[in-house]
């Protein structure tokens, strides 16, 4: 799990556009506590220091201690909105959470030791990555940080599966299917290669139409 963090952040008298703008105006992000069967809870934290977490990455899957008010609030930040055309933070949405709650969260999945992989290494295959990130069920307070597969061993064709991830005590998968994380491809050359020895062809011979009907003959 991620290294938790705190928050220091302030209670929200107004809401709406107006006072949102005027929020980001002096360097502050609207948010909301939600969850545990509590009233939402209007706060707004510092933009610089929660974009920076945002963009440093596992954001959505790292417990924080937000305090407001003469509280500290545990939470999980659930969801945020970005402006479509600036990439500037709008919004940050928080879960409260204790020992009891449980989420759904992505995972990232790490991959290491391709160079003990024959398919990439002596074949120069390629990792094809189907799924990057695995959502699963998980305690709130034990959300696994990721997901590593070791390739060692994988030829080209091989492909692994969701059912080969080591899940730690008490995360389940959200789905039941055996889907494929990653597979060992053929180098693109190859590919391609193979694609055009078994494309027809197609011979085009320009011709200049000289047939002259035959005229009836004249019977004697």
């Amino acid at each position: 799990m991620s290294e938790s963090y705190t928050v220091k952040a302030e209670a929200r008298e107004k809401v709406g556009k107006g006072a949102a703008r005027h929020l980001r105006r002096t360097g502050m992000v609207p948010a909301v506590i939600y969850g545990d069967k509590q009233e939402p809870l209007p706060i707004a934290v510092p933009y610089k220091e929660t974009f920076l977490r945002l963009h440093a990455g596992g954001f959505l899957t790292t417990i924080a201690t937000i305090e407001v008010g003469g509280q500290s609030i545990r939470v999980l930040p659930k969801d945020y909105q970005l402006d479509v055309i600036k990439d500037t933070l709008q919004h940050v949405d928080f879960l409260r959470v204790s020992a009891r709650t449980v989420v759904t969260v992505n995972i990232p999945v790490h991959f290491e030791n391709e160079d003990e992989a024959p398919g990439i290494k002596a074949k120069d295959g390629t990792l094809n990555v189907v799924h990057h990130e695995i959502e699963v069920h998980c305690p709130a307070e034990q959300i696994p940080e990721a997901f590593t597969v070791d390739l060692t061993g994988l030829d080209i064709g091989d492909a692994v599966h969701v059912s080969a991830l080591k899940l730690p005590k008490g995360v389940t998968l959200s789905s039941s299917e055996d889907f494929v994380i990653a597979t060992i491809v053929p180098p693109m050359a190859e590919e391609t290669d193979e694609a055009e020895a078994e494309a027809p062809t197609t011979e085009v011979i320009n011709q200049t139409d000289n047939t002259v009907e035959d005229e009836p003959k004249s019977g004697n």
